[in-house]
């Protein structure tokens, strides 16, 4: 993923419910953002196309799709060995 995007109008996409991304997605939409971008890495990555499935179908309906990337990144586990994590980024455009 490219790591020249600003954090202020990125959301990653985590463990809570996937309304709590809908809602900050929208809520960077109404604040005038024009590209949103959706972050998500391992078991997230479907949390994330479901939350910008909710988006264009409910709330932002005029929303599109302008880029879907997906990788695999690197992260260093707890016993110092490294781990390959499928990652999406989906970004929205208003």
């Amino acid at each position: 993923m490219t790591q020249d995007t600003a954090d202020d109008n990125t959301v990653y996409i985590g463990s809570k419910t996937a309304m709590s991304y809908v809602h900050a997605v929208v809520t960077q939409f109404s604040e005038g953002q024009e590209t949103v971008h959706i972050k998500a890495r391992g078991k997230a990555i479907s949390r994330a196309v479901d939350v910008t499935e909710f988006i264009r179908n409910r709330f932002v309906e005029d929303a599109e799709i302008e880029n879907i990337e997906v990788g695999t990144d690197q992260i260093e586990t707890d016993e110092g060995g490294e781990l390959n994590v499928s990652s999406i980024q989906i970004d929205l455009t208003k």
